[in-house]
């Protein structure tokens, strides 16, 4: 098994169920909203995420994470941060350095450390 899918299966069973309750309201501890691809469920999955100059990046555990790919099927989803929902769109899988470029210190220097070769990019729709 992959250590991103360890750290994902980690954070899913265990991480997931502690920041839950605080996700939307503080800092780095977001919720992303999506549409399941086949159920059409709605979930809401805690990520971690970052403002750029036009909408927001994600830091995911590869892109084939399920609800990588349904905002991608979807075009889009809802994202909330600092206590705010917002609607995204126009998901973009770029590599975690060009998304980088787009934030602000320490966030910048984060991303540099991470081992996360892609990022999810969601713009404000």
């Amino acid at each position: 098994m992959r250590f991103a899918d360890q750290r994902a299966e980690f954070n899913r069973r265990f991480v997931n169920r502690v920041v839950r309750p605080l996700s939307g309201r503080v800092a780095i501890w977001s919720l992303v909203e999506h549409r399941g691809r086949r159920s059409g469920a709605v979930y809401q999955t805690p990520v971690s995420m970052f403002r750029t100059p036009n909408g927001v990046a994600i830091l995911p555990y590869g892109a084939d994470r399920d609800w990588v790919r349904n905002l991608l099927a979807a075009e889009g989803g809802r994202a909330t941060m600092g206590g705010k929902t917002f609607d995204v769109n126009d998901p973009r899988i770029v590599p975690t350095a060009e998304a980088a470029a787009m934030l602000g210190a320490p966030w910048r220097q984060v991303f540099g450390w991470m081992s996360t070769p892609t990022t999810l990019l969601l713009r404000h729709a």
